[in-house]
Order: structure tokens, then C-alpha cells, then sequence
């Protein structure tokens, strides 16, 4: 019964709240979607239920774990903007020290599941991903350069490939273009962050776009990346990886969101609306996208890029 009552406590409650929230959920949620999308786009309807369930658990607990991970390195950082002054690492309520090992045990647990199930080229990525976000992007490039959000994307795009490898083994054409795709998603959807959190990224002295160069030079990247992502995910039909259903999403979600993107070019725009707008519609297109690609896919052969021993 004393056992019971602890958990129902207060402070329990508030600790557990605490390390639920240093590993991000709404990334990992996120995530889920873009590896379930990669994953049902190699499997071509043969599914295999346990390889998908350890290929989601797997990879969540990784991202997991480097947002627990990445909090511990930010917490100077956190301590400077709004929107994360309050984070249990920032304000001590659960020692840095503890969040690391939190971290590292999901890390652990996350890798396992994927070398037990899933195949090497998977791993691979998993942990390059992993690497560059934990030990590339939040130890140097974020705090010092301005390609800091370029090199991020590179982790950002990895979960699909992650599912999409799970079930290939091989690095084909495919998979490129995933990579690629939501690389060049990941820059406007992040440049859309720091506009409208300009002034927590200019206290904090992070070099991201609009900060260091200027809204200008960020309006006309955001425009570009997304002229770009457009034709990149125009790709997956041409190349036969997705139907006509894909085509059709991708064409209409993309010019939108370029559409929308394009205003920001108005007189008299409200940067902290529009940027914001960019943002929110950044996530729907790639949530349409990757919903679409699960369920739109075409059987086509094509030679691996690169191959592991499964």
C-alpha cells in the first residue's frame, strides 16, 4: 500500500511528468510517423508486423534518447530562451547527472532492439544519425555556426530511411530520395522556428539563419528549400516508388505550402504569423506525405546503392 501511495504522489507524479518531457514527445510522435511511412513504402504490402513494432520501438528510443541527451547539453542554452527556461535540466529539478544516464539507458535499449531485429545498413543509420545529432550538431554545430540547421537535417531525415532499410536491407534509389526529401523539409520547417522564436535565439546567441543573416536571407532560403523539397518528392512517382494518389498530394501540399511561403514577400507582413503559419503547414505536409507514401505504393525493381549483410 506505502508503495502505491508513492506513486500517487505529487513529487512522483512531477519526476515522472519530468523525464517524460526531456525526451520530447512530440518529436518522437513525429518520428513514429515518417519511419511508419518509410517502413509500409519498402514493404509494398507484405508487412512484417514484429520487424515494423521493433523497427518503431526501436528508433523512438534512440530519438528518445538523444533529445534526453540533447537537453543536458543545451541546459546553459535553455536557461537563456522562454520557451525552454522551465525544462527539468534548466531548473534543476532532476539532477543533469540522472538525465544523462536516463538517456543513455534508452540509447542502449533503443540499439539493441535494432540490431536484434531489424539489419545492419538499419543500425547504420540509426547511429549516424544519432551521432551527428548528439555529437556533431548539439556538442559544436548548433552554438557556432549557421549551417548548424543544415547538418541537423541530415539526423532529421533519418527515420524513414531507418524503416525503409529495416525491410530492403539496401540502400536503393528509394532510400535516397528519402533521405534527401526529408533533409530538405527539415531546413523551412526550422527556419520557420526561429523566425517566430527570433528574439529566444538571438538571447541565447545561437547563429541560426535569421539571427545571423538577417529575415531577408531566411524568407528567400525558405522559399528555396521548399521549391526544391517539391521536386525531390515529385521523385518517389516518376521513379516508381509511389502512384498517382502520391503525385497529387505531394503537388498540392508542396505549391501550398510554397504558396504560403511566398507571402512572406508581402508588404507589411506580420514575419511572427507567417512564420509560424509556414511552420504549422510544414508539419501537415509532411504527415500527408508520409501517410500517403504507406498507402500509395507501386512494386519496382531497382539495383542497391549500398548493401550490408542482414
Amino acid at each position: 500500500m506505502q508503495t502505491q501511495d508513492r506513486f500517487m504522489s505529487p513529487q512522483w507524479k512531477a519526476r515522472f511528468k519530468g523525464y517524460v518531457q526531456v525526451t520530447k514527445p512530440g518529436i518522437i510522435f513525429g518520428n513514429l510517423i515518417s519511419v511508419a511511412g518509410g517502413f509500409l513504402l519498402a514493404a509494398k504490402g507484405d508487412v512484417n508486423w514484429v520487424l515494423m513494432l521493433a523497427s518503431l520501438v526501436g528508433l523512438s528510443l534512440v530519438v528518445a534518447s538523444g533529445c534526453a541527451i540533447n537537453n543536458c547539453i543545451d541546459r546553459d542554452i535553455d536557461a537563456k530562451m522562454q520557451r525552454t527556461c522551465k525544462r527539468v535540466t534548466v531548473t534543476g529539478e532532476i539532477a543533469v547527472g540522472n538525465v544523462l544516464a536516463f538517456g543513455l539507458a534508452l540509447g542502449v535499449l533503443g540499439f539493441s532492439i535494432l540490431a536484434l531485429f531489424t539489419n545492419a545498413l538499419a543500425l547504420l543509420f540509426a547511429v549516424i544519425g544519432y551521432i551527428v545529432y548528439v555529437g556533431v550538431y548539439s556538442l559544436y554545430m548548433k552554438r557556432n555556426s549557421v549551417y548548424g540547421t543544415l547538418v541537423g537535417s541530415f539526423s532529421g531525415a533519418v527515420p524513414p530511411v531507418v524503416g525503409y532499410c529495416s525491410v530492403t536491407g539496401q540502400m536503393d534509389m528509394g532510400a535516397a530520395i528519402l533521405l534527401l526529401m526529408f533533409s530538405l523539409w527539415q531546413m523551412p520547417h526550422s527556419y520557420a522556428i526561429a523566425i517566430f522564436r527570433f528574439n529566444d535565439y538571438a538571447a541565447a546567441n545561437i547563429p541560426v539563419l535569421p539571427v545571423a543573416e538577417g529575415m531577408t536571407k531566411a524568407k528567400l532560403h525558405i522559399v528555396l528549400y521548399i521549391a526544391v523539397f517539391a521536386l525531390v518528392s515529385a521523385l518517389l512517382p516518376l521513379a516508381g516508388y509511389t502512384g498517382i494518389a502520391f503525385m497529387a498530394v505531394t503537388c498540392a501540399t508542396s505549391l501550398w505550402w510554397l504558396a504560403m511561403a511566398l507571402k512572406g514577400y508581402r508588404h507589411g507582413v506580420d514575419m511572427q504569423r507567417w512564420a509560424r503559419q509556414v511552420f504549422g503547414f510544414s508539419i501537415i505536409t509532411i504527415t500527408a506525405l508520409s501517410v500517403t507514401m504507406a498507402l500509395d505504393f507501386q512494386v519496382v525493381s531497382q539495383a542497391p546503392l549500398l548493401t550490408l549483410v542482414k
